[in-house]
């Protein structure tokens, strides 16, 4: 992430990479402020074992990108809410030049972008993708129970 400022909103992809039995990295990393450091980080994260890596950033969101241009990983990008509701964040990650995608989530979307990175992770690693299943179809019961409650709920004009 660009900075701890984000950890609140990244803290359920950790949340979700720890509940998939998935090994992850946390770490701050400024494109602007530590360009040397992001630059090694993506240079050498293949090496170390990383498989995906998800860039969370806000305002000019240079990090995605800047760390796409360095490694041949896949790299999804969290736009951070910020100065603009996140659009700008999220502007600056969708717009990369051909060559160096970015998979970009929607605003604050941590969430999603751990699943993504879990999905990819899958296509190669049984156990995950076993769990994964199983979370996915957790939320299907999650709706199942939910009509079941809301069939429970009364009011003179419902008609179901």
């Amino acid at each position: 992430m660009g900075s701890t400022s984000d950890l609140p909103v990244m803290e359920k992809a950790c949340k979700f990479l720890d509940d998939m039995q998935v090994p992850f990295e946390v770490n701050a990393l400024s494109a602007h402020r530590t360009p040397e450091a992001v630059e090694a980080f993506a240079r050498n994260a293949k090496s170390r074992g990383i498989r995906v890596i998800i860039a969370a950033a806000g305002m000019a969101a240079a990090l995605p990108g800047v760390i796409a241009a360095s490694t041949t990983l896949p790299v999804i990008g969290v736009p951070i809410k910020g100065m603009l509701d996140g659009l700008d964040a999220m502007l600056s990650i969708i717009q990369m030049p051909p060559g160096i995608p970015v998979a970009t989530v929607g605003v604050n979307g941590a969430q999603n972008a751990a699943i993504l990175a879990v999905e990819i992770l899958a296509l190669g690693d049984e156990a995950i993708a076993q769990r994964l299943a199983d979370y996915k179809a957790g939320l299907k019961e999650k709706i199942v129970k939910a009509n079941k409650e809301l069939a429970d709920v009364h009011y003179e004009y419902k008609t179901n």
